[in-house]
């Protein structure tokens, strides 16, 4: 197996235990049995647990971070850029429950470099929503005296409450596509400028 293989076999095999243990319940081992490798091997690829949390979120939540961003850059329409970040960001919850999970549950932490982390990972993220704020701005679409940073934390606030529920009801009550949407209008009817 490739190094490239075996890396990305750990990091998919710790997204789950990490979703079923909790990162600071989940041990090395319990990472390389999912994995289906020798304990050791996960120390050529990890300094230790905290390193692979970190990978975890720069490899999959960067993904889902860049595959947010190339969505929202395919439309023009600010509002429209709106539903399709609320889509995106739900349709993780259903498309990869555990990654979901671990967004949920770690980045709640208190531990300092998971705070440290948090700041960097989810500015980027949630830098997407004020951006499209202020594009809707400034061609008039959106309220100009809607303040893009706190919009971008009541829109994501809504999103993140949903993706919760979801995460940990057995059955989600609510239809994704349906929530996104109704997400999206309740926002856009409070920062559309007529």
């Amino acid at each position: 197996m490739k190094s490239s293989d075996k890396h990305e076999k750990i990091i998919r095999a710790a997204v789950k235990v990490f979703a079923k243990k909790g990162f600071f319940s989940a041990r090395i081992s319990d990472i390389a049995k999912a994995a289906k490798v020798a304990d050791g091997t996960i120390y050529l690829y990890f300094n230790n647990k905290f390193d692979i949390l970190i990978s975890v979120f720069d490899e999959e939540i960067g993904k889902f971070i860049a595959q947010t961003k190339k969505l929202v850059d395919q439309e023009e329409n600010p509002q429209k850029k709106i539903e399709v970040f609320a889509l995106k960001h739900l349709s993780m919850a259903k498309e990869n429950k555990s990654l979901a999970e671990i967004i949920q549950m770690e980045l709640r932490q208190s531990h300092k470099l998971i705070k440290e982390y948090r700041k960097t990972i989810f500015s980027e993220y949630v830098d997407i929503i004020s951006a499209i704020i202020r594009q809707g701005q400034a061609k008039g679409i959106f309220r100009k005296d809607v303040k893009p940073g706190i919009a971008k934390r009541a829109f994501f606030g809504a999103l993140d409450e949903m993706t919760r529920l979801w995460v940990l009801s057995p059955k989600p009550p609510y239809d994704i596509e349906d929530t996104a949407k109704q997400i999206s209008n309740i926002f856009l009817h409070g920062i559309n400028a007529s």
